[in-house]
This record gives structure tokens, C-alpha cells and sequence, in this order.
């Protein structure tokens, strides 16, 4: 089941980053399958595992795409602490830096779809 959930998640994240629109994690579960209890810490945990791959292949990330409802547009603050993590920005960061950073990514993965 995790295969095939990581895999409608990559091809989400994929259309997401080619239509240049980003998504909610609520949204994302719903659209990828994930219920229940539990089902956004799933979902950051599977968003993590794609961001260090993404770092260690030079890439944006495209955990990026998706957003929090109540955090102003840019990801919950567990991507910032992952980014940093992964030696990318440090954390915690301003909102104003946050957004930047949010931004630079966008504008990355957009660029290479």
C-alpha cells in the first residue's frame, strides 16, 4: 500500500509543479488516499522522505507544493525544520525569509517542469 500511495503521491506532486498550482496537505491526503487517524503525520513523513531525496540530488523540493491552511501560504514549519535539517536554509526563519525561501523553491520546481 505505501508504494503505491508514495508513487499517486510523486504523480500529484508532478502535475502540481507542471500546472504551477499548490495544495493544501488536507487536500493532498484526500487526493492521494490517505484517511484516518494520523493521515497528515503519513503524509509529512512520506514529504520528507522526498525532500531528502531532492536535496541529495540537487533538486528543488517539491514538498514545497504544498501548503498549510493556517500558515500564510507556505508550508507548515516542519518543511522549514526539514530544510534545515538537510543543510538548506536555517531554521527558524522570519516569516519574510520563509516565504522567500518558499518562493525560491516555486520558482525552481516550476522552472524545471
Amino acid at each position: 500500500m505505501t508504494e503505491q500511495i508514495s508513487a499517486r503521491l510523486v504523480a500529484a506532486l508532478n502535475h502540481l509543479a507542471q500546472t504551477r498550482h499548490c495544495i493544501t496537505y488536507g487536500a493532498l491526503a484526500a487526493q492521494i488516499g490517505l484517511d484516518g487517524p494520523g493521515r497528515i503525520r503519513r503524509l509529512t513523513d512520506l514529504l520528507e522522505a522526498l525532500m531528502e531525496e531532492d536535496a541529495a540530488r540537487g533538486r528543488p523540493l517539491r514538498a514545497a507544493l504544498v501548503t498549510g491552511k493556517a500558515s500564510g501560504g507556505v508550508p507548515a514549519p516542519g518543511f522549514f525544520l526539514k530544510a534545515s535539517a538537510l543543510g538548506l536554509c536555517p531554521y527558524p526563519l522570519p516569516p519574510e525569509r520563509a516565504k522567500a525561501f518558499h518562493d525560491a523553491q516555486l520558482e525552481a520546481l516550476f522552472a524545471a517542469s
